[in-house]
């Protein structure tokens, strides 16, 4: 199960970045009204962009700990059973379940969970 968590988790931050920088960014950037910090629009760009990405890598991170650790917490599970759980509803209220990862977040949260309570 955790296995099938760690994949998910995985695909999910290829999706983000490699979606979210063409789809997204690239569009947003194009723009002529972003907000000048620090004297332009360009550490905004940077910035956003770094944000962006450093989701997916926080993802791989967490897909590396469940595939590769073996000595998972009980509280460590559950708590990334919570963490995906609330990441689903909030994607699923947001955007009226029309931004695909709550399906995503809610599997690896009922993966997770059930690795605990199996």
């Amino acid at each position: 199960m955790l296995t099938a968590a760690a994949i998910i988790v995985f695909l999910t931050g290829i999706a983000h970045s490699y979606l979210g920088e063409k789809y997204i960014l690239i569009r947003l950037f194009r723009r002529d009204n972003l907000p000048e910090l620090l004297g332009s629009d360009e550490f905004t760009k940077n910035t956003l962009r770094f944000t962006w990405h450093i989701t997916s890598i926080t993802w791989f991170g967490l897909a590396a700990v469940l595939q590769f650790d073996n000595n998972h917490s009980t509280l460590f599970l559950y708590s990334i059973a919570t963490i995906s759980f609330i990441s689903a509803a909030m994607a699923a209220f947001f955007t009226k379940g029309k931004h695909l990862s709550w399906i995503a977040f809610l599997t690896v949260s009922m993966l997770t969970y059930l690795s605990v309570s199996l």
